[in-house]
């Protein structure tokens, strides 16, 4: 089979910090089928000046007001021509130069790959795993007890995908994977870490907003009332998850 060209979409606006560690870290990839296109919703605080400065590495590059983060993934993902889509926005690092050679390595012509993602603070400390593994194996039910893989963590066919809902202003890409997640025949899961993520975005800002998006999305995929008895076991596990943490840093 010959390698498939993978779509690497970064949105940013006004984050001057950390938009040249996110593209370099796709950049440096040694896999030579990618296509990256950065879209940035118009930042004013040095962000487009960094960007212009690696144009000629870049498929796209659009510099232009938005109506928000899933507006300016559509946009992205509307002008991408690759087999494989992968998000990876300004702040998050594809986990080192090897990964997506090795995703594309683990198996042959998947539906979606996905993988493990490592969690780092504002001054890009390590914390470790993310407190949601990524399961063994992945279906469009595996989100029912939570987010079980991120969205820097999945390689999704293009030909799967639908736009994002706009409706959600800070769910949407759950929504998204589940969509494509329900069309897949062949889902591998790479045993290895391919994502870094940032915390504190925009889901973490509006923390209850998000939550209640994340209720309505999972009742409309998973019905009402599994979806309220399934969130007494992610409060169950949450509360298990802090007191054991506790008691180990006691």
């Amino acid at each position: 089979m010959s390698k498939p060209l993978l779509s690497v979409i970064t949105i940013v606006f006004n984050n001057v910090r950390d938009i040249e560690r996110t593209m370099q870290s796709v950049l440096s990839q040694s896999y030579p089928h990618i296509e990256y296109l950065v879209i940035d919703g118009a930042s004013t605080d040095g962000t487009k000046e960094v960007i212009e400065g690696y144009k000629d590495s870049l498929a796209c590059y659009r510099s232009e007001p938005d109506k928000g983060i899933y507006d300016a993934m559509n946009k992205g993902l509307a002008l991408a021509t690759g087999d494989y889509v992968l998000f990876m926005n300004s702040g998050d690092e594809i986990y080192d130069p090897e990964t997506v050679s090795a995703v594309f390595a683990s198996a042959d012509d998947a539906d979606i790959y996905y993988g493990e993602t490592e969690m780092y603070n504002e001054n890009w400390d390590s914390l470790g795993q993310r407190r949601h593994k990524a399961p063994e194996n992945f279906s469009w039910r595996s989100f029912k007890y939570g987010m079980s893989i991120s969205h820097q963590a999945v390689y999704i066919k293009r030909a799967i995908t639908d736009p994002y809902d706009l409706r959600y202003k800070y769910s949407a890409d759950i929504d998204w994977i589940i969509k494509a997640a329900k069309k897949a025949d062949m889902i591998v899961n790479t045993r290895r870490y391919v994502a870094k993520y940032l915390v504190g975005g925009i889901s973490k800002q509006k923390h209850l907003d998000s939550l209640k998006e994340r209720f309505h999305i999972f009742s409309k995929y998973y019905g009402v009332i599994p979806n309220v008895l399934n969130h007494v076991v992610i409060a169950f596990r949450l509360g298990y998850y802090y007191l054991k943490h506790r008691r180990t840093n006691d």
